[in-house]
């Protein structure tokens, strides 16, 4: 199986390409309102979802658990649909939580303003200041809500497969590159590699989902890492006794592991409401 997540300006072409790459492969293509479900699914409430989607919190809304708590949902939702195989992820944050997948093909569409100006005028009827004015607020929204989640600038680069100029290359082009790409990269050795790491990142994050929302422990920022046959607890917390509790929960729910902490304790730490 492979996986391709895209990231992509508005007015890129994101949606379109996305499609177009499903229809050429047979690849499930999870839209931006399929991942909403299963974040909403998983537990988060449909009425805060608006305060995070694809957003920078406001400062109040950046200060409450509810934030930590969404992200936990939305990596969640991402690695169980990646998990189902070759699937197309738009949006989200999707390619950064896939990021260390071998047979993961990253992408990002985008184009220049005054292409996407005319895109949305033509779409919604609208004048060029209307088309501006959603551009400014998308891009804004989709930066803050990258720097924020994940701390990365989402048009560095660095973190694609590729960076393909929409304004350049139309659908059926770039749908095309993409296909032949996904065939010439993604090798079977990939594949399995890629469904190994995958089932481990599945098993980290199920792992957090239990210590916080079952067992209700107030540790800051937790994760989880697998090194061989290693599990190694990540984050803040303000006891040792917290400390403990995840180790010896952790150690029972994935026995196959070495359970140890990197969990830093700090005495005047307070959680979040």
């Amino acid at each position: 199986m492979s996986i391709i997540a895209i990231s992509r300006q508005v007015a890129s072409l994101g949606d379109e390409i996305a499609r177009a790459v499903s229809e050429k492969t047979g690849y499930k293509f999870v839209t931006r309102h399929d991942l909403e479900k299963r974040i909403v699914d998983l537990g988060f409430p449909q009425e805060k979802l608006k305060k995070y989607d694809e957003k920078k919190p406001g400062f109040f809304a950046s200060l409450v658990k509810d934030r930590d708590e969404y992200l936990n949902y939305l990596q969640t939702a991402v690695l169980e649909a990646a998990a189902e195989g070759n699937c197309i992820l738009i949006g989200r944050g999707a390619f950064l939580i896939l990021e260390n997948l071998p047979n993961l093909i990253s992408l990002r569409f985008v184009a220049k303003k005054d292409v996407r100006i005319k895109r949305l005028m033509d779409e919604f009827d609208w004048n060029e200041k209307q088309a501006l004015q959603r551009i400014t607020e998308s891009d804004t929204n989709r930066k803050g809500f990258h720097k924020s989640f994940f701390n990365i600038e989402s048009d560095d680069p660095s973190h694609f497969l590729m960076v393909l100029n929409t304004g350049v290359l139309d659908v059926e082009k770039a749908s095309d590159s993409i296909v032949m790409m996904n065939k010439t990269l993604i090798t079977p050795e990939k594949e399995n590699a890629g469904k190994e790491k995958l089932d481990e990142l599945i098993k980290c994050q199920h792992l957090v989902n239990k210590l916080i929302f079952e067992y209700k422990l107030n540790i800051e920022f937790l994760r989880a890492v697998i090194d061989g046959k290693n599990l190694v607890l990540q984050g803040v917390a303000d006891s040792s006794v917290l400390v403990e509790r995840a180790l010896k929960i952790s150690a029972v729910e994935l026995p196959e592991y070495n359970v140890t902490s990197s969990i830093s304790v700090v005495q005047d730490f307070k959680t979040r409401i």
